[in-house]
């Protein structure tokens, strides 16, 4: 140190760019875009089942995933930076977070999917970057990329998400009137606290219900998407065990036909992940979504190989009966359904690939191959689950081998109920399939 003079010391200089943000500066914005993710990742699960685009239904999955990790790593950091403190308190951020929490209740699905795709990415989007043009690179080092992954991906999302909204608001006038209506309300709701910035929100006394809104409810009863053949039941040999499951052609297309009706198990991830999230918190929200994602693209190989054998998707049957099995069930039922159907037929993967590979189908072989890799991580994900909510919740949570004979006898009950209708409504549907296999091949 030197001095001009006695009493006025002076320092070398310190004002540069690197120092705009400081330590507890950058662990408050995280939390904050961490909070607000999660909120968006609960929310867009939730939806799910209450979607009938199916593009959409197997699309968010894959958004749902990508906001996860992303929150994933600003959690890590803000543990990181304000070590040895655990805690991620909402504090000041509650009016955001409160906010956010409000996009479950868009009045129908095509007003939830443009509110993402107008107002809720896009901030999310601008706080991204806004942070980056302010990042330091030695500081930063560690999370920059996820903050370039989080920039890139939501661009991407947020031109997804707007095609999506105009397809699933499509010729519905009013609906279209009603969601438009409510995400400028939302805007202007966001608007009022400051929007979404790098800076603390203002605070709110109240937070008074958007008009429009409709309080969100689970869907019971799935929404489909009325381009398939829909029925309850997706295959004759669910409902009339004289017709086989099959070998050769008969296999290959049962096995397509079965993949693309894993959106069912979309459906559940979704349901279980928005309804265990505070229960569980972080790490099954993780886990969940990766289950979800992975469910969604067991649809999608199921769909493409179809496609690709010449099938459109108005021959392509899509049921419903494993989902409606658990009307008005614990969310526990949902979550011992999907994990009984993992460990059900898992086994039979491997079997069934093998078959492929001597059939010279390497398409079905390696979907089925990578099917079981996912499905063995699955059945991990539900038996540790289940054993962490049946010890906080002893009285309310079966135990795994009750839970799956429950849910076995709910399949059997709603199996059953099958009409004379719906029997000829999916031996025709499959006829027909294999009928066209024969004559192009």
């Amino acid at each position: 140190m030197s001095t001009t003079n006695e009493n006025t010391p002076t320092y070398l200089p310190g004002h540069h760019p690197r120092a705009r943000l400081m330590r507890i500066d950058s662990a408050s914005i995280f939390k904050r875009l961490y909070l607000l993710e999660r909120c968006l990742i609960i929310s867009q699960a939730g939806w799910l089942p209450g979607i009938a685009s199916f593009r959409a239904k197997t699309t968010l999955p894959r958004h749902i995933w990508q906001d996860t990790q992303v929150a994933d790593d600003l959690r890590e950091r803000v543990f990181e930076l304000r070590y040895p403190k655990r805690m991620l308190e909402i504090d000041d951020d509650a009016p955001l977070v409160e906010i956010f929490q409000q996009a479950s209740h868009a009045p129908n699905p095509g007003a939830y999917l443009l509110l993402l795709a107008q107002v809720l990415k896009p901030a999310l989007l601008i706080a991204y970057r806004d942070y980056v043009n302010q990042a330091d690179d030695l500081t930063d080092g560690t999370i920059q990329r996820s903050l370039d992954l989080a920039i890139s991906e939501k661009t991407i999302q947020i031109r997804e998400l707007l095609e999506l909204a105009n397809e699933e608001l499509g010729a519905h006038q009013q609906d279209k009137v009603t969601a438009n209506r409510w995400v400028a309300a939302f805007q202007s709701r966001l608007d009022e606290v400051g929007g979404l910035s790098l800076e603390k929100p203002k605070q709110s006394d109240t937070m008074m219900i958007l008009e429009d809104s409709r309080t969100f409810q689970l869907a019971e009863i799935p929404a489909r998407d009325k381009t398939f053949a829909l029925c309850h039941y997706y295959w004759p040999d669910i409902i009339d065990p004289t017709f086989a499951y099959g070998e050769g052609v008969n296999l290959q297309l049962r096995s397509a036909v079965s993949h693309l009706n894993e959106v069912w198990a979309v459906e559940v991830g979704g349901a279980i992940l928005h309804a265990f999230a505070d229960d569980l918190d972080w790490e099954f929200i993780r886990d969940a979504a990766r289950w979800t994602f992975d469910e969604s693209r067991h649809v999608r190989m199921g769909f493409e190989r179809l496609c690709t054998w010449g099938f459109e998707p108005g021959e392509m049957p899509l049921g419903s009966y494993i989902y409606d099995s658990a009307y008005g069930q614990d969310p526990i039922v949902r979550m011992g359904m999907l994990h009984y159907f993992e460990t059900k037929n898992i086994g039979k993967k491997v079997t069934r690939a093998q078959a492929f590979a001597a059939y010279a189908d390497g398409m079905s072989q390696h979907d089925m191959e990578f099917d079981w890799a996912d499905e063995a991580i699955h059945a991990n994900y539900g038996r540790h689950w289940h054993t962490v909510l049946r010890e906080q919740y002893p009285d309310r949570i079966p135990e795994m081998q009750q839970l799956h004979e429950y849910c076995d006898e709910l399949v059997a009950i709603e199996v059953a109920k099958a009409t004379k209708t719906e029997k000829l409504q999916i031996k025709e549907i499959a006829n027909a399939m294999l009928a066209k296999t024969l004559l192009q091949h």
